[in-house]
């Protein structure tokens, strides 16, 4: 009885495992069939390559954080961090936030995004820094977000500014949430570190 039971938390895991790769393979594919019914959708051989690689990527560093711990609020943490970095990249290729893709004040969301992977790699993606990593990342996505609306870059946009408004509360909520994952990680590694 024990044993199958162990068994159906094994195929669990390996099924949570498994999850992001097939929502990243249904993602691909996505573009493939709206192409099929509208003229809405015009991707060529680089757009799918481009997407791929970046689901590639993705994953891989989900997978790479599930392999580091088993942590649930630490994998939760990394998988919003994740999401909100592709999510930024896929957006700032597509159609841009301040104005067009073209404008180059959409470069300064790589600063956001360099916030996140130096702050992750000087806390060497321990909890604890990971939390004041994230944090600063927020900020820096809100200072984006008011230097944009300051300098009224973007602002010929149709819906200038109420996409800077928006989309930095939205950005800035998720990395606020992983980092308050991270935290979360932080107490429950702590507790299990002080357990006798």
């Amino acid at each position: 009885m024990a044993g199958s039971a162990g068994a159906g938390s094994g195929q669990l895991r390996h099924l949570g495992r498994m999850l992001p790769w097939i929502v990243a393979a249904l993602l691909l594919l996505m573009p493939m069939v709206a192409m099929q019914f509208t003229d809405e959708v015009n991707w060529d051989g680089t757009d799918f390559l481009v997407f791929g690689a970046m689901l590639l990527g993705a994953c891989g560093a989900y997978e790479l954080a599930t392999r580091m711990t088993g942590n649930a609020a630490y994998r939760a943490a990394f998988g919003v961090a994740v999401v909100a970095a592709f999510i930024l990249i896929w957006m700032n290729l597509a159609v841009g936030i301040i104005g067009s893709e073209d404008n180059p004040a959409n470069l300064m969301y790589g600063g956001v995004l360099a916030v996140a992977i130096l702050g992750g790699l000087i806390a060497r993606f321990r909890p604890h820094g990971m939390a004041r990593a994230l944090a600063a990342t927020a900020l820096a996505q809100a200072f984006v977000g008011v230097i944009a609306l300051v300098a009224g870059l973007g602002s010929t946009g149709a819906n200038w500014p109420r996409v800077i408004i928006v989309l930095t509360g939205f950005f800035s909520a998720l990395w606020l949430l992983s980092a308050w994952l991270f935290r979360r990680a932080a107490r429950e590694e702590t507790s299990v570190n002080a357990a006798p």
